[in-house]
């Protein structure tokens, strides 16, 4: 058994196996294209060079048609059938056009005759097949690529973003409940799917509903399934989201919408660990970990009788508040290369990076959409680059345009003690508003006392009507 390991350099034009009974061809054959800068390895034992050619990281076999132990077409077949991106080279010194046919519709890229006319013809041959695997290789990655899930965006070093990994790590352990708080398009989803991922509850389902999508009715149907006949159109049984989140976890965004009557019943299911299917008097037992998330000050919706306080205990185990990205400009950089990567592969452009002006912009915009927002702008970017570089030029104009100019006050001042009591009307009126007319819950909502917040909407009602100033203001 003679083998023969070439060493393998980055700059070879390719690497090849050459596979002959005759030592003397298979020297030839290497010192042939190892002088055209090929790298070679060679192995006369056919068991050997089977092995071989399905675990080396070749881009061309070269394979002696008629070998000792058996044919070389056998050869051809495994490498075609392992790994169909290399290439085959059938050598033979009977090239009769029944033998490079049979090659040739079993796979291989080409049929040589030895002994050899040309040199640079084989050469050349090995060359073009070489090429031909690495451009497929090539195709492959980039399939794999497009086709891969994408990564999370759990991206940055700030010390804010540095808690939030840590607390992800912390929860995922446990079967506790958790809120996950923060803007829009801060990832909130993102972080409930890493929690789920590093739980032990991975293997099962990850299931996500937006709750201020759905009207009430099918908001319920959804999460706690119905039977056929509860209501206008349940045609047959459905089954709700809580089972088929069972043994995984179910994502409750936007959480602070949920209608009341829902509250009610999630909360029966968070405590009891089970469902009653909209019309059906009996309930399934469910194994399921619940996220919340919402953008919205729950405390404040529970002051106002929009959310229920009992449930927010229950849910609220473990709170993850994430940051504004506007809070954390140090990790914009690495945000936005980690989507222009992500973008680019998507789209098949060689892009790798920012100018310097385009990174700057980035910096210091205030992404009112946070993340997401910041995501679209590269994603734009790259469909329309057609460089290797994202300018300024392909930025949106929101990011580029000089801030406008402050606006110009004219209006006349007033006393101080004026202003003051406008400022107080309206902020009154506006809590007020937020509290459905309810003054205690404005009062909360407003951060202080009762009493204080009373005596401002005295003095308010005093300014609107002059006349019962002094009884509203002695009262």
């Amino acid at each position: 058994m003679r083998v023969r390991e070439a060493y393998v350099s980055d700059d070879s034009r390719g690497r090849v196996l050459v596979i002959d009974d005759d030592e003397s061809i298979e020297r030839l054959v290497e010192a042939m294209l190892s002088h055209q800068g090929f790298e070679v390895s060679r192995c006369g034992d056919y068991t050997q060079a089977k092995a071989r050619a399905l675990e080396a990281q070749v881009e061309v076999v070269m394979v002696d048609l008629h070998l000792a132990e058996q044919s070389g077409l056998d050869v051809l077949d495994a490498v075609k059938q392992a790994k169909p991106e290399v290439e085959v080279i059938v050598m033979t010194g009977d090239a009769t056009a029944r033998n490079a046919m049979a090659a040739v519709k079993r796979g291989a890229w080409d049929v040589v005759t030895k002994p050899f006319e040309s040199f640079a013809d084989v050469a050349a041959t090995v060359g073009k097949a070489a090429d031909r695997c690495r451009l497929r290789r090539h195709a492959s990655e980039l399939e794999r690529l497009v086709m891969a899930p994408r990564p999370d965006a759990l991206v940055g070093e700030s010390e804010s973003m540095l808690e939030v990994f840590r607390l992800i790590e912390r929860v995922s352990r446990s079967s506790s409940t958790v809120l996950i708080t923060g803007e829009s398009g801060t990832g909130k989803e993102l972080v409930a799917n890493a929690i789920h991922k590093r739980s032990a509850r991975a293997r099962s389902a990850f299931v996500a509903v937006n709750c201020s999508a759905l009207t009430p009715t099918l908001l319920e149907s959804e999460l706690f399934g119905h039977v056929k006949g509860s209501f206008t159109g349940a045609t047959k049984n459905k089954r709700g989201l809580f089972e088929a989140a069972h043994g995984g976890t179910l994502f409750l965004d936007e959480i602070g919408d949920m209608p009341l009557a829902t509250q009610v019943h999630l909360l029966r299911a968070l405590q009891e660990g089970e469902v009653r299917p909209v019309g059906s008097t009996s309930s399934v037992k469910v194994d399921v970990r619940v996220i919340a998330a919402t953008n919205a000050e729950l405390k404040r919706a529970i002051a106002a009788g929009r959310f229920r306080e009992d449930l927010f205990y229950r849910i609220n185990v473990v709170a993850i508040p994430l940051p504004a990205l506007r809070t954390r400009p140090d990790d914009v950089p690495r945000l936005a290369q980690h989507f222009l990567t992500d973008a680019a592969q998507r789209s098949r452009k060689l892009i790798s990076r920012f100018s310097p002006e385009a990174l700057r912009l980035l910096v210091n915009a205030p992404w009112p959409g946070n993340v997401r927002e910041l995501q679209n702008v590269v994603e734009r970017a790259v469909v329309l680059a057609q460089g290797d570089e994202i300018g300024p030029e392909l930025l949106p104009p929101t990011l580029t345009a000089p801030p406008p100019a402050p606006p110009v006050d004219d209006a006349p001042l007033v006393p101080l003690h004026d202003a003051r009591r406008a400022f107080e009307r309206d902020y009154v009126a506006r809590a007020l508003r937020a509290a459905g007319g309810d003054v205690s819950a404005a009062a909360v909502l407003a951060g202080v006392d009762a009493s204080v917040f009373k005596k401002l909407v005295k003095v308010a009602r005093a300014v609107d009507n002059p006349v019962d100033a002094p009884r509203a203001l002695a009262s």
